[in-house]
Formats: structure tokens, C-alpha cells, sequence
């Protein structure tokens, strides 16, 4: 399994000790972000690459930033959590020949690293645990997951939870 992760992020307030980063400092390295997005689609098995690669951007942001692409794409005129753009779910087919060369494009997640922080303190854990837990979630919907009612939220999220603790996490009962 092969995942490329392209990371973009402003200045935002990456660290609970309150400074701003470009992303080069945040609590979570590109290192770590790929090497995490790596197992957990070992965990997960999707078989939706003939060479089992993938690539995904994860874009950390600010509230003002996720609060314009949820009204824009969702119609909701306040901040989120994070925010799916699953590449599959548009019919754009790929000629064999690319998908056997080329990783499979999933989409984009984009994360407010300020409404992380605020859940992190309301949850009692490290922010880094809030972000790998929205990061978790994130690619669960660009895999195709989603959760329109309480039976299909309860196995999300306890698929988030196996994957944090894939990669070394205990989040908090949620």
C-alpha cells in the first residue's frame, strides 16, 4: 500500500502553546500525516486501486477559511471540524492504463486546526490526537463512508477509533 499526501496549510495556530506555523511546525510532521494515511489504508484494504496507491491533500486551516467552503459547498454559513471532498464520488473514468501506473486520486480533507483546538480542550486530549481523529474521518468519507443516521455515525466512529489506536492513539469515548 502507497499513499502520497499533499499537505497545505496558512497561518494557523498549530500548537497549543498558541504560535502560528505555516504547517512546517504543527504537533503532526508530513512524515507522520503520510506514514499514518499509509496504515490506516493498510487497515482499512480499500480495493479500489488495481496497484494499491493512493494520494490525498489534507489542507489545514483556520475557522474563517473552512466557514467559506462550508457555505459554499454545504450551504451551513458557520465553522466545521473538517471537511471531506471525496474524488470518487464524480464520474470522471480512468483508462485502465492510468490506473495502472498512476496513484488514484481520493479527494481532499480539510481540517480547522482552531476548531480542533477548541474540541481537544472540551475532549481532555492533545490536539494532535483531535487532528488525527478528524484527519481518521476525513478519509473515511473519501472512501465512501458516511453517517445519515445514528446506526451509521456509531460504526464510523468506532472505525476512527481503530484507527487511531492503529497508529499508537487513544482518543477519548466520544
Amino acid at each position: 500500500m502507497e499513499v502520497e499526501v499533499c499537505i497545505q496549510s496558512d497561518e494557523v495556530d498549530c500548537a497549543a502553546s498558541g504560535h502560528t506555523s505555516n504547517g512546517s511546525d504543527c504537533p503532526i510532521s508530513p512524515t507522520t500525516w503520510e506514514l499514518w494515511f499509509n496504515q490506516w489504508l493498510e487497515q482499512l484494504q480499500p480495493e479500489l486501486s488495481p496497484i494499491q496507491a493512493y494520494e490525498l491533500s489534507l489542507r489545514l486551516t483556520n475557522d474563517r477559511e473552512i466557514q467559506t467552503l462550508n457555505a459554499l459547498y454545504r450551504q451551513q454559513d458557520k465553522p466545521t471540524d473538517v471537511l471531506a471532498f471525496a474524488a470518487l464520488e464524480t464520474d470522471c473514468p480512468q483508462p485502465d492504463e492510468v490506473l495502472m501506473q498512476l496513484p488514484l486520486y481520493l479527494g481532499d480533507i480539510v481540517i480547522s486546526v482552531e476548531t480542533a483546538q477548541r474540541q481537544a480542550i472540551a475532549q481532555g486530549h492533545p490536539l494532535t490526537v483531535e487532528l488525527a481523529w478528524l484527519a481518521a474521518h476525513g478519509l473515511l468519507h473519501l472512501l465512501g463512508w458516511d453517517h445519515p443516521d445514528e446506526v451509521s455515525l456509531i460504526r464510523m466512529l468506532n472505525q476512527q477509533q481503530v484507527l487511531l489506536h492503529t497508529v499508537g492513539l487513544v482518543p477519548e469515548t466520544r
